[in-house]
């Protein structure tokens, strides 16, 4: 049975590298789409991340 609530489930990809990490999000507090600074194994070092959808 599916949840019921704001946090959607989405995508964070590199703008560098085509890794990409899974995470939830309240559509609630943030509508618009996010951009995170994050680390990136692939190029090891930290890039900004941002929500692919």
């Amino acid at each position: 049975m599916a949840k019921k609530g704001n946090r959607h489930h989405i995508i964070l990809e590199s703008s560098e590298s085509g890794h990409s990490y899974h995470s939830t999000k309240n559509k609630q507090n943030t509508p618009d789409r996010i951009e995170v600074t994050k680390y990136d194994p692939v190029l090891r070092k930290h890039v900004s991340y941002k929500e692919k959808k």
